[in-house]
């Protein structure tokens, strides 16, 4: 009988800025343990599968979505550190809290499975957002949180073989999705002053590359506002330029 694979490899999807950090934090309560980098889903795919059968996979606010094909070969699970509360799930959560104008967000961990931001939720960090805090300064503060979640799960995740244990919290509210972004982005002729400060508020900024949009006789005319701040200032005119 062949003996199970011991837990020794910890893989880290996240960009190259927070690997050395995150490595170190897991590394400081397990010197032995082994940590790999991957940025992308192709340098996860190119990761031997002797490996990721002695593994465990940490995916740090990253957009890549990690396939059911991956996540069976694990030995040891994988886990999400999402850059939202449970009651927003999906693509860019930051921003459509602004758009909602809610008054509190959070940071989410949870492990992994074939649905996106669906699995048993295994710790969470809340506050409460600023009045005026616009899109990059609500970001800067979910990181912090992200970031302090992570220490706080580090040495679990760094020296337990089992599974973490879950938190009796379940995802809730919708799902929102690229596709959510880019119809919010299509602004209509006859959107209220109002929807339209909550959408350049959220969206401003062009996300992913995609940005408020009016089209008019057949032309698109693309939103360009002031640089990303922590407060998004709209003004009664709104500038905007045709679009590519």
């Amino acid at each position: 009988m062949a003996r199970p694979p011991s837990f020794d490899t910890t893989i880290l999807l996240t960009g190259a800025p927070e690997f050395d950090t995150l490595a170190a934090a897991l590394k400081g309560h397990n010197p032995e343990l082994a940590v790999r980098p991957a940025t992308t889903l192709s340098e996860l795919e190119a990761i031997e599968l002797s490996v990721l059968r002695c593994a465990r996979l940490i995916a740090f606010s990253t957009p890549v979505v990690v396939p059911r094909r991956i996540l069976d070969r694990l030995g040891f699970g994988a886990y999400n550190f999402h850059p939202g509360p449970p009651n927003y799930p999906g693509w860019l959560p930051s921003h459509f809290a602004i758009y909602d104008c809610a008054i509190a967000f959070g940071a989410t961990a949870h492990r992994m499975i074939e649905r996106v931001d669906a699995g048993p939720i295994v710790g969470v960090e809340l506050f409460d957002i600023p009045p005026g805090a616009g899109v990059a300064a609500l970001e800067q503060l979910v990181f912090s949180r992200l970031a302090f979640l992570f220490w706080r799960l580090a040495k679990a995740l760094a020296t337990q073989a089992a599974p973490l244990d879950e938190l009796p919290i379940r995802w809730c509210g919708r799902k929102t999705t690229r596709k959510m972004i880019a119809d919010l982005c299509d602004i209509p002729l006859d959107i209220s002053a109002q929807e339209l400060r909550r959408r350049i508020a959220a969206f401003g900024a062009g996300g992913f590359g995609i940005h408020p949009t009016i089209t008019l006789h057949g032309v698109g005319f693309r939103y360009v506002g002031p640089e990303a701040s922590g407060q998004i200032d709209v003004p009664d005119s709104v500038p905007a330029q045709a679009a590519n």
